[in-house]
């Protein structure tokens, strides 16, 4: 079992940290609860920090042109300029954040899914999009990890959403050391792992370690983070996975029996329907790396891109689509 750098994430508070929601409700979710135990959270409740009371009367987006702005109809207030000055001074002043685990559908939190509606008062929804404090996290830290935890529901989003909040908080110890061993030793474990984002850009960040143009250690370090972001821009695909997994099962095939092989493509299968996740076929391909004693495989980070236990979350795989 591989030791994990504890991630910083900021959380909204009203996900298992506080009676803070609109109505003073309190979210139990089970996401959130397990990575407790592996992530150092920062609940934050923009609503509250901007003065707004617990319970508070509704506050909802309207459109404003190609934006959006906040607004209390039954006040008639806009709180769009508190709001973002709110929380540019958060963000700007936050000294280490790995990533944000937010609420869904909320009008400061929403990622992509907070209504718009078209006027302040008896109006349809006209669209949906990001709340004006995800709005401005995504302006300040654009390639940092964030979900909410409505899609974290989905097992192939979650095990995106941890796969690279685990390897930016690696990154990030890496970092802090700023000698090019560690980084090399980073790229190495990482083979496999950033092979299933795309192969071209794992090159790329190899030639960058390699350092042939004789750059700065920080501007190699600021390059290869650059890379890293690109890596994990979107979620990995299957297909990805599928031949990184056949790649590794070329390392053992002539040892396994014909049974275990069609195990192994059955299980294929099962991932390529989206009906198990990744981490039922890499149990089994790892389960042959500790059989066959082998060490470089062991080392990959691709077998445990974080940790064991939040495997455990269970759900039906249904969240919602990716946009």
């Amino acid at each position: 079992m591989r030791a994990f750098a504890r991630p910083k994430v900021v959380v909204s508070k009203c996900l298992e940290f506080g009676a803070c929601r609109y109505n003073g409700d309190r979210i139990t979710d089970a996401t959130v609860a397990r990575l407790n135990d592996f992530v150092d959270f920062y609940p934050i409740c923009p609503e509250i920090e901007i003065g707004l009371g617990t319970p508070r009367e509704v506050i909802r987006l309207v459109v404003d042109g190609e934006c959006s702005k906040l607004v209390q109809p039954k006040y008639n207030r806009d709180l769009t300029e508190n709001m973002i000055s709110f929380s540019n001074d958060f963000l700007q002043n936050l000294i280490e954040v790995d990533g944000f685990l937010l609420k869904s559908r909320s009008p400061t939190c929403g990622i992509t899914d907070a209504k718009i509606y078209a006027k302040i008062d008896n109006s349809p929804v006209v669209r949906t999009g990001s709340g004006t404090f995800a709005t401005q996290i995504q302006s300040i830290y654009p390639s940092k990890p964030m979900e909410d935890e409505g899609r974290l529901k989905n097992f192939i989003l979650r095990e995106h959403f941890f796969t690279h909040l685990f390897t930016v908080s690696d990154f990030r110890i890496v970092k802090q050391s700023m000698k090019i061993s560690a980084l090399m030793n980073f790229h190495a474990k990482n083979k496999y792992l950033f092979m299933a984002c795309h192969q071209e850009n794992m090159r790329e960040m190899g030639r960058i370690v390699a350092n042939h143009k004789n750059l700065s250690i920080q501007e190699v370090f600021d390059q290869y983070e650059d890379g890293l972001s690109r890596l994990f821009a979107k979620p990995l695909k299957i297909t990805s996975h599928i031949n990184v997994c056949e790649h590794v099962f070329g390392y053992f095939s002539k040892q396994l029996t014909t049974g275990e092989k069609q195990h192994f493509y059955t299980l294929l299968e099962q991932y390529r329907e989206k009906k198990i996740p990744l981490s039922s076929v890499l149990v089994v391909l790892r389960s042959w790396c500790y059989r066959f004693e082998n060490e470089y495989l062991l080392n990959q980070t691709y077998f445990e891109p974080y940790p064991e236990d939040l495997i455990a979350i269970s759900d039906s795989g249904k969240g919602r689509a990716l946009s």
